[in-house]
């Protein structure tokens, strides 16, 4: 995280902002930086774009949950006129889905979904989830002996693909594609011709989508959705946009959440045989991650419809962008001032904000927790001697500020 001048209007001109690393190699010193400098800090984005970073847990709770903020850009950002051309972050921020949207408007969009998530329809998918994840371990365990697997290639991401395109109903022929080209939208380091050409992209699978759905209807979310069409002013624009929504929340979390728990394990070993003896269960590895480890650092972006004092000298000013930095909670040593960087499964409290906080709490939590428990539980009972490929060494991250992660996870399945 490196500083420049803060020339906003309403910023202290002997103050210097700092500039948001696109692909920090260790976040949590960068979170740790900001969480001390203040409630919220002016930071710079991709596209000299300046926004309110805000690290800290009881200050996350307080605006995520305060009527003044706003997820609406097309309502209350003034600045989204000076966007520059293939701005980074567009794809996530500019999504016109309920994601996106403010008061009764959020309310009906994510009624459209709610009960698609719902805990116990959830747990309904529980063989499904199951079957997959056999179905790939069976695939591991025919892999030449002693060779190298990146599980997030080989577990993680097909695991939860296919989880959510089953879901959606979406084609065996589109879903690597989708995959490619949302990791693309997240990848924070991209130039402006790169992210214009991954926003075409699936803007054409999105629309390849609903009108295979429209051909082809099923038994799957997408044909759900399509027949709400028409229905308090829902298009077939908004059903894409939605569509994109739930494809690419619906699996990038769980994708870094499995993954990162793997890791997690294999780097405190000791977990593990605790595991065996009973004394923690897969529930209380994942919360732990959850904690630890959250597969979204920073969700883009919240708006002041008002001015917000949050007090120690800072006043965030109406219209004025809010970057909210949910993967950051659970370490805050305020929430959890016993070792809050050290994974610790046996940790009585694991509380955190890894699926947000207040109106737009993450539907998909349910699905994201059941498919990490089960992935979990399948990989390691069928190797049980699973270990890093290269101990002693930090993985590569995923090149985002959005999305929190490893990109690659080398183990060797002995």
């Amino acid at each position: 995280m490196s500083t420049q001048p803060d020339t906003h209007p309403a910023a202290h001109p002997e103050r210097r902002c700092p500039v948001l690393d696109v692909a920090p190699v260790d976040p949590y010193a960068e979170i740790a930086e900001l969480r001390a400098l203040g409630p919220a800090v002016r930071v710079e984005l991709p596209g000299a774009v300046l926004a309110w970073s805000v690290t800290r847990a009881d200050v996350i709770r307080r605006l995520t949950g305060d009527p003044r903020i706003s997820r609406d850009p097309f309502q209350h950002w003034p600045g989204l006129a000076d966007l520059p051309e293939g701005w980074p972050l567009a794809a996530i921020t500019l999504q016109r889905n309920f994601f996106n949207t403010y008061g009764e408007e959020h309310w009906r969009g994510r009624r459209r979904v709610v009960p698609s998530f719902a805990p116990r329809r959830v747990e309904r998918l529980r063989a499904q989830v199951q079957a997959t994840a056999d179905r790939l371990v069976d695939e591991l365990a025919a892999l030449p002996p002693g060779q190298p697997v990146d599980l997030r290639k080989a577990l993680s991401q097909p695991l939860t693909l296919t989880v959510i395109c089953d879901l959606i109903g979406v084609p065996e022929s589109e879903r690597a594609p989708f995959s490619s080209g949302i990791d693309a939208l997240l990848d924070t380091t991209l130039p402006s011709e790169r992210v214009i050409a991954a926003q075409l992209e699936v803007t054409r699978l999105l629309g390849e989508l609903t009108d295979h759905k429209a051909e082809h209807p099923g038994q799957d979310l997408a044909t759900d959705l399509l027949a709400q069409v028409g229905q308090d002013g829902f298009t077939v624009e908004g059903l894409r946009q939605l569509l994109f929504l739930m494809i690419g929340a619906g699996f990038e979390t769980s994708v870094n959440l499995i993954t990162s728990a793997v890791h997690n394990l294999l780097d405190r070993p000791q977990y593990l045989e605790l595991l065996e003896l009973g004394r923690i269960s897969w529930d209380d590895v994942v919360e732990e991650t959850l904690r630890h480890s959250g597969p979204v650092m920073h969700a883009p972006m919240r708006y002041a419809i008002e001015d917000v004092d949050l007090g120690e000298g800072v006043l965030i000013r109406k219209g004025e962008p809010i970057l909210i930095a949910f993967g950051a909670a659970g370490r805050d040593p305020a929430a959890h001032p016993d070792a809050s960087d050290t994974f610790d499964p046996l940790r009585p409290g694991k509380e955190h904000l890894s699926f947000g906080y207040g109106p737009h709490f993450c539907l998909g939590a349910p699905l994201a927790r059941l498919e990490s428990s089960v992935a979990l539980s399948t990989l390691f009972a069928r190797f049980p001697g699973l270990r890093l490929a290269d101990p002693g060494t930090s993985p590569e991250r995923v090149s985002s500020f959005i999305v929190n992660g490893l990109a690659r996870l080398p183990v060797l399945l002995d």
